[in-house]
């Protein structure tokens, strides 16, 4: 009996120690960060760029709605999303470095505040990958597991403002395969989980050009068509719309 025990007693040391050593041999968050920037063209790369325009399509998969979308971002965070769905009419987001609106068809007009705005203000700071450390304040590798048919690094990383984010990178080439959060909106929190794919060189820059997004109970499609970069941009792109100014002008806005 005491041997039974003893084996039993060295099985579970065994077990543990194996545990902790394939826990050990998982490489740091910092680091397969720093590889996906590498994967992606490297800190220089992302330096000579300071702006782009990219034009492609989104579908609203269940609903069978597809529409035209214009994405403009600029240094340091500025962006503005343009969507013309078919027979719904035009969604809006954007963002002037200080405010964060969005304007919906059938919703009224929505001036972003507390930690909806302080997401928008992060989604839309350029070339975020490439500085990542001013966004998470940890990057934590927590396991491997197989996404969309690839061995990833499952890496949470915590956020300085707003709740953790999760991120699945190749083992192999180091490129983001997937990505989960949750976020603020008017309707609660909503957790939303994408799967980047279609990686293609533009400028000295590998870019993803296909997302395939569920959030909530949505499920879309977004595809790139075409990027450019360091182009002219009217220089009232990211200027608020006249339907968020109005809003600013209402004593209860802030």
């Amino acid at each position: 009996m005491r041997i039974a025990r003893s084996n039993r007693l060295f099985l579970a040391l065994a077990v543990s120690a194996g545990v902790m050593a394939a826990a050990d041999e998982l490489p740091k968050g910092d680091a397969i960060l720093d590889k996906y920037v590498e994967a992606t063209g490297g800190k220089a790369a992302y330096a000579k760029v300071h702006n782009d325009m990219s034009t492609g399509t989104l579908e609203l998969t269940a609903m069978g709605v597809k529409g035209k979308l214009t994405s403009y971002g600029a240094e340091p965070n500025k962006r503005s999303v343009e969507i013309e769905l078919e027979g719904l009419g035009k969604v809006q987001e954007g963002s002037n470095g200080d405010l964060a609106w969005s304007l919906s068809p059938g919703q009224a007009p929505r001036i972003k505040e507390g930690d909806e705005k302080a997401e928008a203000l992060e989604q839309a700071k350029y070339n975020a990958d490439a500085t990542w450390r001013d966004i998470y304040s940890s990057a934590e590798t927590v396991a491997v597991e197989t996404v969309a048919g690839k061995e990833c690094y499952k890496v949470v990383l915590k956020r300085k403002v707003g709740t953790p984010v999760t991120r699945w990178f190749d083992k192999q080439s180091g490129l983001l395969v997937r990505m989960a959060q949750t976020s603020k909106t008017p309707m609660g929190d909503m957790e939303s989980v994408s799967t980047v794919s279609d990686y293609r060189k533009e400028g000295d820059l590998l870019m993803p050009h296909k997302v395939d997004i569920q959030a909530g109970p949505m499920a879309m499609l977004i595809t790139i068509d075409n990027v450019k970069q360091n182009v002219e941009i009217p220089k009232d792109k990211f200027d608020a719309p006249d339907e968020i100014k109005a809003l600013m002008k209402k004593p209860e806005a802030k």
